[in-house]
């Protein structure tokens, strides 16, 4: 078990649990709820993104993967894509 990634995936699954389902947006960094288009889009958006590479953090963490210069480009490449999809899409 590689422990960073446990806790590194537990904290990405509490922030997706957090912004998905409770909804709390304003723990976005740089999230100006009027500027948005549509909110319950953005939370279920981000907060299942958050949950999906908590997962997979979580998942390497317990079989032991050693190479997290490899996943965790991997994870931050998927999140930069989200936020220009969220600036293109969402964002007035």
């Amino acid at each position: 078990m590689t422990m960073d990634l446990l806790i590194m995936g537990a904290l990405f699954l509490v922030m997706g649990f957090l912004v998905g389902v409770k909804k709390m947006t304003w723990l976005l960094a740089g999230y100006n709820q009027k500027r948005v288009k549509d909110q319950e889009k953005l939370a279920r958006l981000v907060g299942g993104t958050f949950g999906i590479v908590g997962i997979a953090l979580v998942i390497c963490g317990v079989i032991g993967l050693t190479q997290v210069e490899t996943l965790l480009p991997i994870a931050l490449g998927i999140l930069l894509l989200q936020v220009v999809y969220v600036n293109i899409k969402l964002v007035e």
